[in-house]
């Protein structure tokens, strides 16, 4: 799949939606670990940007997203519209990363 065919709009100008496949998701669970909060502790004392927490952050979403990607290309998607996140937390130290969207077939007008 083409990353530029993955939008949070509803539509892909010059393109039209021959066919909707239904949701597409990608999920992720993830640990802080203790040794990363203890560097994020040290961070924290000094304020500004926590790099460790947003290394985790970015990689969480990276992953959720190629996995709803995956996820869309085995239900024969070529884009994907209304795309979204969305996290959680599960524990205390253990968050959840969704990405989702609407898996879709489109052609070139």
């Amino acid at each position: 799949m083409d990353k530029q065919l993955i939008t949070t709009g509803f539509d892909f100008q010059g393109y039209k939606i021959t066919k909707y496949l239904g949701l597409t998701r990608g999920l992720i669970v993830r640990s802080r670990g203790v040794a990363g909060n203890i560097g994020a502790g040290f961070q924290a004392l000094f304020g500004g940007n926590i790099t460790l927490y947003t290394s985790l952050c970015e990689k969480s979403r990276s992953d959720a997203y190629d996995l709803m990607i995956q996820h869309a290309d085995q239900m024969g998607a070529n884009a994907i519209i209304g795309m979204r996140y969305d996290t959680n937390e599960v524990a205390g130290a253990i968050n959840e990363v969704l990405a989702y969207g609407t898996a879709v077939v489109i052609e070139k007008i």
